[in-house]
């Protein structure tokens, strides 16, 4: 019997494993399980944020299309210049306003829909995937207890075994019979017996949530689904809307006639358009204050050929010359009054200025320049030699000047080459009052036209003085002389 007794520890081979109490944990399968369970549950709580960001999004979408919406709320600035009816620019705005409120309630909609449509089949998916880790857990812990209780009373019952197998071999077999090492054996057995049922029941329990688990995750992936169609219904749904305003945008935009608004403009405005079959302005055709006033009207105007100041010069150059009711001589270009502002070149005063009697062609005026130019005050005062077309031409220029200079006596032929001595050889005959009396009218002498500020009577009284009696009898012939005297310089 002892032989047998020897043999008993060796017959465990029908257990678990080949200890009677093995070191592998019971909860590293569930544990296994408990893991994969919560990593269903932070993916569904990943989607789960997904959702609450996109309702937020879109709640944020709604209140930027309100700011959108506010650039166009306001009616079209200078808006008379459109057609306020459907089919212009005015109806284009009012559709954009019309969508553009649509895309905001669109939003608007889409974050309530998601939070009462979408959110809530996760959430309820997540409290299921926490359940069935709970119950997991809850179960497994539960076995693995019972297993832990099994395993330390075998594992005291074995140890009994040692002490009683050791103090029979010490006693020589005299022993208790509640020590006796057969009898413990066979407690060894019935409390091995009771742990591999427990072990046994785990592992049955463990297959059966394995088994579960292909199920369980069966119905998370179909509620996944079931939520992401729900998604795509609401959140594609609303792009497809957007989508659909944004094209109506563009129709109305596209359905504009080219020439609409502005046929509707000039429809409108016609009244205040020109009017293209309505012949160019001229300037001939208009007519001004004070146009024809007589003092804008010249005595007479023309080209006439002058001889340059420039002593260095040769030959005459043409001008258009005007004498005015004003009593001025003026002297432009040209008689354009177009192409440039017409400024005078040369002003002449003509009460002011010393005129000759025309030589045939050929007249003479000695005055100064007042037109204020740069040539003017490098001149000063000078004789101009006039050259007209014809001796009647000249004519005509003569007695617009006098006129203009208010002189009613004959003119002198002044001296080309010295008009001071030629007047000077004339005046000695002349006495003091008939001199001022002359001068008044803009002559003195019987043939000199000069201004008073030419010849004074101080200048006539000092030559009568000064050459008396016998000068005058002298100062006769000399007329003649210098008349000839002229013509020869002529």
């Amino acid at each position: 019997m002892s032989g047998d007794t020897q043999k008993l520890p060796l017959r465990q081979g029908t257990t678990m494993s080949d200890e009677a109490v093995p070191d592998i944990d019971p909860t590293t399968t569930a544990g296994l399980l408990a893991e994969r369970l919560q990593a269903w549950k932070h993916a569904v709580g990943y989607l789960e944020s997904y959702v609450e960001a996109l309702e937020k999004v879109h709640r944020a979408h709604s209140k930027e299309y309100e700011k959108v919406l506010k650039t166009i709320s306001h009616p079209l600035k200078e808006g008379s210049h459109f057609d306020q009816g459907l089919g212009g620019v005015a109806g284009f705005f009012e559709n954009m306003r019309v969508n553009t409120q649509a895309m905001i309630n669109s939003n608007a909609e889409t974050e309530k829909t998601l939070k009462g449509s979408v959110l809530p089949i996760l959430e309820r998916l997540h409290k299921e995937i926490k359940a069935k880790h709970k119950e997991v857990t809850g179960g497994v812990e539960k076995g693995a207890k019972e297993i832990e209780k099994a395993r330390n009373t075998t594992q005291k019952q074995i140890e009994l075994l040692g002490q009683q197998t050791a103090a029979f071999e010490s006693t020589g077999g005299r022993l208790n019979p509640s020590d006796d090492p057969y009898v413990i054996q066979r407690g060894v057995f019935y409390r091995l017996n009771k742990q591999v049922i427990e072990e046994n029941n785990h592992r049955n329990d463990l297959i059966s949530i394995q088994d579960g688990f292909k199920a369980f995750e069966a119905h998370v992936i179909q509620v996944i689904q079931q939520a992401m169609d729900a998604l795509n219904q609401v959140a594609g749904g609303q792009a497809e809307k957007t989508r659909a305003l944004y094209t109506d945008m563009l129709g109305a935009a596209q359905r504009i006639p080219g020439d609409f608004e502005w046929k509707g403009f000039v429809q409108r405005e016609g009244h205040r358009l020109v009017d293209p079959n309505e012949p160019p302005r001229s300037v001939d055709a208009i007519v001004f204050p004070n146009q024809n006033h007589s003092s804008t009207k010249p005595l007479i105007e023309g080209s006439l050929e002058r001889k340059s100041r420039n002593k260095l010069s040769w030959g005459t150059q043409s001008g258009y010359y005007v004498v005015t009711p004003a009593k001025y001589l003026h002297e432009f270009k040209d008689d354009d009054n177009l192409r440039h502002d017409p400024k005078p070149e040369l002003s002449i005063y003509l009460p002011d200025a010393v005129i000759s009697a025309p030589n045939g062609e050929k007249f003479h005026i000695k005055g100064k320049d007042k037109s204020k130019s740069f040539s003017s005050k490098l001149a000063g005062t000078s004789e101009l030699h006039f050259h007209a077309h014809s001796a009647a031409e000249a004519q005509k220029w003569f007695d617009a000047i006098r006129i203009a200079a208010g002189a009613t006596g004959p003119a002198y032929e002044s001296n080309p080459t010295s008009p001071e001595a030629s007047m000077s050889e004339s005046k000695p005959t002349l006495d003091t009052g008939a001199a001022q009396k002359e001068q008044e009218a803009g002559i003195t002498g019987g043939d000199t036209v000069s201004s008073p500020t030419e010849i004074s009577p101080t200048v006539t009284r000092q030559g009568t003085l000064k050459n008396g009696a016998s000068a005058a009898a002298s100062t006769a012939p000399a007329a003649p002389a210098a008349a000839d005297e002229k013509k020869t310089a002529a």
